[in-house]
């Protein structure tokens, strides 16, 4: 068959299929926009066909790296020393940091978990917020830590840890122990107490990792820096390119303070792989592939286009434009908008006043009926047994008139759901 009519019958096939998750008016998840910069470098990276896994399969692909690690460190303010590696995303981002969080605490009361498993080791305490992202959850599973024997962390109205319950939590803890933080929760975009956290961690030599998938970001603009107050005091942070920095998917960075860590947990030696790469960092030391697309490029060229300021502009103005369309939301009768907008994350639900059921009701039927409508995509989510419209704003495409178009679009909806015009 002729690849002009291969690649035709694909985008004739896939089109009703794809979501405009790119596009300037989807609010349903923390997705980011794919810049037009970021896709041409991945085009690029495509054409190219390199293997970014290691420094003689691409040299170009490992020195973009070193130096987009290196322009990431700076912008996010961490220390210069850390090492990074370049995954998939934000939840093997967090596998790699807790990998190494794994093989240094273990370390520490004499256990070798790379060379002797987890078979016999002392057990290792996990102490996490009760309201982490599923995805952390995962990675302990995926690391046999397992996500039921974790310690769950109280959390307040908004997502945040109690330090209060998590210093009880850790005193009762033998051995080994690991805490894990969140900067930037899923539904609200709370962040942790961090400084607190720390001290908790580290009187008893723990290991403190942050899930900053989005959050951590924030550290780029010197308007929202104050929310990340002592997040620096962290061993290990994860974070998403595809989502702040607009690159394309398979774009995420773990970030360790103990690059001695990060190795022993991710590197490996084979008699075919050269010894070393001229000086340049190896990428398979600090990933878990040797075999893998070259990442670099896009982060390089997203970093570059936007700069310093750049990237601090456009946060500072997503985090404006989820606060307009929680003013307009929330100034309509019957709306209720269930936390500050600190960051770009809110929640709300619609039927004020209403039993909790029918709250749940009405508030599926305007999601239902604004998804309907095609103006903008939002998408429910449960939030503290409360069914929600989770509204998230964080493509560099969104304006004010994506906003006000939007906002339209969800009061004309729960206004016709209010009146029982779609719903009995």
């Amino acid at each position: 068959m002729a690849a002009p009519y291969v690649i035709q019958q694909l985008a004739h096939g896939a089109d009703a299929g794809l979501m405009g998750a790119a596009g300037p008016r989807f609010f349903a998840k923390v997705m980011g926009g794919s810049h037009p910069v970021g896709v041409a470098a991945d085009w690029l990276t495509s054409m190219w066909g390199q293997n970014g896994g290691s420094y003689h399969g691409s040299p170009a692909n490992a020195v973009a790296e070193q130096i987009a690690a290196q322009w990431l460190l700076d912008l996010l303010s961490l220390p210069a020393d850390c090492s990074i590696g370049f995954t998939t995303g934000a939840t093997m981002a967090s596998f790699v940091c807790l990998a190494a969080a794994r093989s240094r605490v273990l370390r520490q009361v004499g256990w070798n978990v790379d060379a002797g498993g987890l078979f016999g080791a002392p057990a290792i305490s996990v102490c996490i917020g009760n309201d982490a992202h599923a995805a952390i959850f995962a990675v302990l599973r995926y690391l046999g830590l397992g996500h039921d024997r974790v310690i769950r962390i109280p959390t307040d109205d908004v997502g945040r840890m109690q330090v209060g319950a998590l210093s009880s939590a850790v005193a009762s803890c033998d051995g080994p122990l690991i805490v894990i933080a969140q900067a930037g929760q899923i539904n609200t975009g709370a962040f942790d107490p961090f400084n607190e956290i720390a001290d908790v961690a580290h009187r008893r030599g723990g290991w403190l990792h942050v899930d900053g998938a989005f959050g951590l970001w924030a550290r780029a603009s010197p308007a929202l820096f104050r929310l990340t107050a002592g997040i620096e005091q962290a061993d290990s942070w994860a974070v998403d390119g595809h989502k702040w920095l607009q690159t394309p998917f398979d774009s995420g960075y773990a970030i360790v303070r103990d690059e001695q860590a990060h190795r022993e947990a991710m590197g490996f030696e084979a008699s075919y792989l050269p010894p070393g790469g001229g000086g340049c960092r190896e990428p398979f030391h600090y990933v878990p592939e040797l075999s893998r697309r070259a990442r670099g490029f896009a982060t390089w060229a997203l970093i570059r286009l936007f700069g310093r300021s750049g990237i601090a502009a456009m946060i500072e103005q997503h985090c404006l434009l989820a606060r307009r369309m929680a003013e307009r939301l929330g100034s309509e009768p019957g709306v209720e908008i269930l936390n500050r907008v600190e960051l770009n994350q809110f929640v709300v639900q619609f039927g004020t006043g209403q039993p909790p059921e029918r709250r749940d009701q009405l508030t599926r039927a305007v999601i239902e009926s604004v998804q309907a409508a095609g103006i903008c995509y939002v998408a429910e989510a449960t939030w503290h047994d409360r069914l929600v419209m989770r509204f998230s704003v964080i493509s560099w495409a969104t304006t004010e008139a994506d906003i006000d178009r939007s906002a339209d679009s969800i009061v004309a909806t729960w206004r016709e759901v209010s009146a029982g015009k779609t719903l009995g």
